[in-house]
């Protein structure tokens, strides 16, 4: 089942698909033609999802292709973990920003009831 069609039968099933890092990074290129990092960020109290400036095919890039995939895993396993996979699903798909140099993408993410583990 391809993945769109799999999200259709999820959503009318009122189910929410987990996201894995392979959509992730297929958001990513497809939205903006490279693999931006990821990460959560703390100010004030609040956790926020970021899509940073940087990207794995940028040649000045820290990570390589195994540690960017890495990373992008766990992303996914904690956006999974706090059940909001699909808010940042949906914020990928329709923002209508685009990272650039030294601005990053924030997302504010709305507490589920598990926030505090993070904001310790």
């Amino acid at each position: 089942m391809n993945l769109s069609l799999h999200h259709a039968v999820a959503h009318l099933l009122d189910q929410v698909v987990p996201l894995s890092a392979e959509e992730l990074i297929a958001i990513l290129q497809k939205r903006w033609g490279v693999s931006y990092h990821l990460q959560f960020h703390r100010r004030a109290g609040r956790l926020y999802f970021q899509v940073m400036w940087g990207y794995l095919e940028q040649q000045s890039f820290p990570l390589d292709a195994n540690e960017y995939q890495l990373n992008i895993e766990q992303v996914a396993e904690q956006l999974n973990g706090l059940g909001l996979a699909e808010q940042v699903r949906d914020w990928l798909l329709n923002t209508r920003d685009k990272p650039r140099l030294g601005k990053a993408l924030s997302f504010p993410l709305k507490d589920q009831g598990r926030m505090s583990e993070f904001l310790l």
